[in-house]
């Protein structure tokens, strides 16, 4: 019987834009998250500060949650030539990111009510 292939992975990304560049942080994010579906992964959420936190308080400009069939499929999608390709891109426009595993709480509904 075969081993079973590497478990799936949930990642958060935080992400800090360069002073003055969260709109192009945002264009280049567009860009480069269009090719997350190639490689079997899914963007669970993605959302951004607020023009008044915008960043403030060490606060990330947007945070990303992705969800990874296996270390494969991750793998593929860091090494995708489409998005190397635009590293300068994300040089000149990412100050900062951290990206870590997570495990989602519940069903995805919202907790309490709204």
């Amino acid at each position: 019987m075969m081993a079973n292939a590497s478990p799936e992975i949930t990642l958060c990304c935080l992400l800090w834009a360069r002073p003055g560049l969260s709109d192009e942080l945002t264009a280049y994010e567009d860009a480069v998250l269009a090719l997350v579906a190639d490689h079997g992964a899914v963007v669970l959420q993605r959302v951004m500060s607020t023009p008044i936190s915008d960043g403030a308080d060490d606060r990330p400009d947007e945070v990303q949650t992705f969800w990874f069939p296996n270390q494969n499929a991750l793998d593929g999608f860091l090494a995708d030539p489409r998005r190397q390709e635009r590293a300068d891109e994300r040089d000149r426009v990412i100050a900062r990111t951290e990206l870590f595993p997570v495990r989602v709480l519940g069903d995805g509904e919202p907790v309490g009510g709204r």
